[in-house]
């Protein structure tokens, strides 16, 4: 895939970036499922103790879970089903709007967050060959590519 993203034929830039970012994406996500495998956590569930982590001590619904996450298609409910069984969070339903279920971090939760935290520089460092500079440059190339694919984006 890198040979033919160097040397292949595309129609235009845009497609060859369109490529770029796919693999990109593909690549990174199988690195990071690599990195959350031994706390036996997928992406989607480390988002959602990260979400509730910054939440904390506050519920929230699952509805602002799925409104929060990076991947907002994933199943919540499930998602959350299983962070409980797994005893990193809890819930209950909502007091005000029994439509609701309020979800909350575990300390178990917690804890396996601050364990995961501390050893991210080592997932992070697939990114040391790229400067600060080019960092700064990339993060604000790909925020200025998705502000402007949401606000174009039909309805």
């Amino acid at each position: 895939m890198e040979e033919q993203l160097k040397n292949g034929e595309f129609l235009n830039e845009q497609q060859r970036l369109r490529v770029n970012l796919q693999y990109t994406a593909a690549w990174l996500g199988e690195k990071i499922s690599a990195f959350l495998k031994p706390y036996d956590i997928t992406q989607q569930q480390f988002n959602v103790l990260s979400i509730l982590d910054k939440q904390f001590p506050e519920p929230i619904s699952t509805k602002e879970i799925r409104e929060r996450m990076i991947v907002s298609n994933a199943d919540t409910s499930r998602l959350v089903d299983r962070l409980c069984s797994k005893g990193l969070i809890w819930k209950r339903p909502c007091p005000h709007d029994g439509r609701l279920v309020q979800v909350f971090i575990a300390e178990s939760g917690q804890k396996l967050l601050q364990k995961v935290n501390t050893h991210m520089p080592q997932l992070d460092a697939d990114m040391d060959n790229l400067s600060e500079k080019e960092l700064l440059i990339l993060n604000q190339l790909l925020n200025k590519m998705r502000f402007r694919v949401k606000s174009s984006s039909p309805a």
